[in-house]
């Protein structure tokens, strides 16, 4: 944390004051002139100096201020504290900016970096369960006189209550479901296997989000229907159907080629990640308190935020998960300081390998999030720029591309011992904007 003193002689104040002039004039109206066009010397005699002062003085202070930090004497963390210690008018302004400024951080050499990381490997039953995946599309479903089995889909009349309240929000019929998806509520494939139709099943549950989050709810589930999707055989003629392949050998290769991929997407994130911990854990990074307290409270405004910010509520879920707010906010600061830590650090590493962001760099970056949020680029660039995010997410692009910097210089090997190729890493990466993609 540094204290930045400035003295700022009147005679370099002259274009703030025309400003300040310029604004109050604009901002009062002074009868027999036009609006904006009233002098300077009748607007200190109907405001008074002290108005033009304060004016002068806010502007002239935060563009000396930016004046610092761009000509580099100083790289700021978060905002200052500014306190205006002197106004002798017509002779010099004073003031003392006091803000936390990126530690000097001592790294290690990237070469002697050494992670391991899994091998790449692709085995038979991962392609029959890709396959089977792709045969399911195209499966019919066939309505079935027996009880409920796992992968069974299943048409469901719900209700629920709390306390004894029905809650119409949670109440549906006519619900398709697969059984054993996991993706409807806690206990539901448990309460209906061996169900059968017209069959009514209860379970209790504790609910998750919405109004009644954290609370206990009482289901009733009534079957309406049971059905089992009957898969096409695996033969050329499927493969003709379902792909632009004409024999089932070459779809499988395909499939296989398409697991490769993925796998070496996961082997990049994976090494990116290993190497963070490594630089992380090899270096010595003091934290700026203020930095991460911002860190912590912007986490913990996001939990909330979940519970429509009520601190009760939040409460109970945690006592319902088995964890207390005290542990809750312990992990909390835990991982505000991780992240506050690798953001120093790659932010040091960017500086030391001269990294910046290009236009396309950083119009990628957009088009990527504006996807993964489901809105144009155009949106989310307006979005970010109203927000003031844009520079949030340029610094986030320059700190990958700092981390993807170290990783082309570590060494990397697979389980096996087989040093991995990080320029095809990076290849892959980029064609499916994975580990390394800014």
């Amino acid at each position: 944390r540094v204290k930045i003193n400035v003295e700022v002689p009147f005679d370099e104040l002259k274009p703030d004051f025309d400003r300040a002039y310029k604004k109050i004039a604009q901002q009062v109206t002074v009868p027999g002139f036009r609006p904006g066009k009233a002098p300077a010397r009748i607007l200190e005699q109907r405001l008074g100096r002290g108005v033009v002062l304060e004016e002068v003085v806010s502007g002239a202070v935060s563009a000396k201020y930016a004046e610092i930090v761009s000509a580099g004497e100083v790289h700021p963390l978060g905002r200052p504290e500014i306190e205006v210690t002197k106004i002798e008018d017509g002779d010099r302004l004073a003031f003392t900016a006091e803000v936390d400024v990126r530690p000097e951080i001592e790294m290690p050499k990237f070469s002697e970096v050494a992670v391991a990381v899994d091998d790449i490997e692709v085995t038979d039953a991962e392609v029959d369960e890709q396959l089977d995946g792709l045969r399911s599309r195209f499966g019919t479903l066939l309505t079935v006189e027996r009880p409920v089995q796992t992968d069974d889909f299943v048409m469901l009349d719900l209700s629920a209550t709390v306390d004894g309240e029905e809650i119409a929000e949670l109440a549906t019929n006519d619900l398709s479901y697969q059984v054993g998806s996991g993706e409807l509520i806690d206990g539901m494939d448990e309460a209906l296997m061996g169900a059968a139709q017209g069959e009514n099943r209860s379970l209790t549950t504790t609910l998750g989000a919405g109004e009644h989050a954290g609370k206990q709810a009482e289901l009733t589930v009534t079957i309406q229907a049971v059905k089992e999707r009957e898969l096409p055989a695996a033969d050329d003629e499927f493969a003709q159907m379902a792909s632009e392949f004409d024999t089932l050998e070459e779809l499988r290769g395909d499939l296989r080629t398409r697991l490769g991929r993925v796998k070496a997407m996961q082997q990049g994130t994976e090494a990116r990640d290993k190497v963070l911990k490594a630089l992380l854990t090899a270096t010595e990074i003091p934290l700026p308190d203020a930095i991460v307290d911002a860190e912590f409270e912007s986490r913990r405004h996001d939990a909330l935020h979940s519970f429509d910010h009520d601190e009760q509520r939040l409460r109970l879920w945690l006592e319902q998960q088995g964890h207390t707010p005290e542990k809750f906010d312990a992990d909390l600061r835990d991982a505000s300081q991780e992240t506050v830590k690798a953001q120093l650090l790659l932010d040091a590493i960017a500086d030391a390998e001269d990294l910046s962001v290009t236009d396309n760099e950083l119009s990628d970056r957009i088009v990527y999030q504006a996807n993964r949020n489901g809105v144009s680029p155009n949106e989310y660039a307006m979005r970010a720029h109203e927000s003031g995010e844009l520079g949030t997410i340029y610094a986030d692009v320059r700190r990958g591309k700092a981390l993807a910097e170290v990783v082309r210089q570590a060494t990397i090997t697979d389980a096996s011992g087989n040093t991995v190729d990080v320029d095809a890493l990076f290849e892959v990466a980029t064609e499916g904007r994975g580990a390394f993609a800014g």
